[in-house]
């Protein structure tokens, strides 16, 4: 009798089967999207009448793809066709240009001249080709120990996730909590190593698909601060220096991002917002302690380091310094000193060597200064034992005394030779343009 695919497969049912060994095996075994797929048929036995392909977990006119006639090639379509399979005369199916959509449990149903029917099983995959995923962070600066990090892996597609830092597979279990899915991590209380570039990797047996990086940030500090000089580390130390030399302490830490500074000296801020600081010409009024202040603006933390800087044992010795060393009639010196004692009780001038007839004045410990037989009111004394003689005449030059006594009685006496230079009147407009004298002429 003639056969046609619905008739045949309601009287299937009512007929023994065969009892072959029918199996399904998809060529290639792993394909991807837009792959041609073909189910090969294994095991049929004796003469087949008429094939039945079914791509679901039953066998139901549902899911009936297509049923076919040995005799006459005639292939019906079923309610499960999609338009890209063809029943092959061997029995395979090929589906042209297969689609995830084309995944599961595929049934192939077969009839026979003794009207005997057998059921063959198969599964194919067909693995689409993945797109690139997105990572999304939570927040992509976060404070150390302070704030959770949470990456996300976005995907359409359900497949396998792994995830990179800083392009080497990340070691998920050691450091990060990884949700069931693998999609998510989370880390409580971030560390600064977790900072870096994070991208996270789809995959299946046909394809790979790598993330864009998301870069993160951990602030932290600022930790270990220290002031150094000429690279090396003086926190807590005291540095000595010779008097009217020059030093820079640098201010460093252990920080992200990079700190602001703040300098102290004896406690009052200076205005200097650098990571340097530098000390020129040291004299005692600039012997002290000096602080730096490193403070993160992220982290919202501050930390500090101190050094103690004073003139070296050198730097007790005084000197005397004309300013200017030169000179000339008419101008104003001053007779700088340099090293003078901090314990200074009280000092005197002195016209020549130090006697009361060429005293100039005398500085007592209340502060006031008094003029001495020889002042001739045009010479000033400071707080720092330096002497001003103002309009200088060239009687003025010669030699200067000073004498210091300390608080203990200590007494030290030290001279400076001054030169001052005559100041010679500039000549008349006639005088530059003299005739020169006649050759032979006196």
């Amino acid at each position: 009798m003639a056969l046609t695919g619905c008739s045949w497969l309601f009287l299937s049912a009512a007929f023994l089967s065969a009892g072959a060994e029918i199996s399904i095996t998809p060529e290639p075994a792993q394909p991807a999207e837009g792959d041609n797929v073909t189910l090969t048929v294994h095991g049929l036995s004796g003469e087949v009448l008429a094939y039945n392909w079914y791509a679901g977990p039953t066998l139901s006119l549902t899911y009936l793809v297509a049923s076919y006639i040995v005799s006459t090639g005639d292939e019906t379509p079923g309610p499960a066709h999609t338009g890209r399979e063809a029943v092959r005369p061997d029995g395979g199916l090929d589906i042209r240009g297969a689609l995830p959509g084309h995944s599961g449990t595929y049934i192939l149903q077969t009839l026979n001249r003794q009207l005997q029917t057998d059921v063959g099983y198969g599964h194919v995959q067909v693995y689409e080709i993945l797109a690139q995923p997105v990572v999304t962070a939570n927040n992509t600066a976060l404070v150390e120990r302070r704030d959770t990090l949470r990456l996300v892996c976005s995907s359409p597609s359900p497949a396998e996730v792994r995830w990179f830092f800083n392009g080497e597979a990340l070691p998920i279990a050691i450091r990060l909590g990884q949700s069931p899915d693998g999609r998510v991590l989370t880390r409580h209380g971030v560390r600064r190593e977790e900072a870096g570039a994070y991208q996270c990797e789809v995959w299946n047996p046909v394809s790979v698909s790598r993330s864009e990086p998301v870069n993160l940030t951990v602030y932290y500090g600022p930790e270990r601060v220290a002031i150094l000089q000429d690279s090396t580390t003086r926190t807590g130390c005291t540095i000595k220096l010779d008097f009217n030399t020059s030093l820079t302490l640098w201010c460093v830490s252990q920080s992200c991002p990079e700190p602001e500074y703040v300098w102290a000296f004896n406690g009052r801020a200076l205005k200097n917002g650098q990571d340097h600081l530098n000390i020129t010409s040291m004299t005692a009024a600039q012997e002290g302690t000096y602080t730096c202040i490193a403070k993160n603006p992220k982290t919202l933390l501050s930390g500090s380091a101190s050094v103690v800087v004073k003139l070296s044992a050198a730097a007790v010795a005084m000197t005397i310094v004309p300013v200017p060393t030169r000179p000339m009639e008419g101008q104003d010196v001053t007779l700088t000193v340099q090293g003078y004692p901090k314990d200074l009780l009280v000092y005197a001038w002195y016209r020549g060597p130090a006697s009361e007839p060429g005293r100039l004045l005398s500085q007592l410990p209340s502060g006031n200064w008094i003029a001495g037989p020889a002042h001739t009111g045009r010479e000033v004394g400071f707080a720092n034992c330096s002497l001003l003689v103002q309009k200088l005449n060239l009687t003025d030059a010669g030699r200067y005394t000073l004498k210091t006594v300390t608080l203990q009685g200590k007494t030290e006496t030290l001279e400076v030779e001054l030169q001052v230079a005559l100041n010679l009147p500039p000549l008349h407009e006639d005088q530059r343009h003299l005739p020169e004298p006649e050759p032979g002429t006196g």
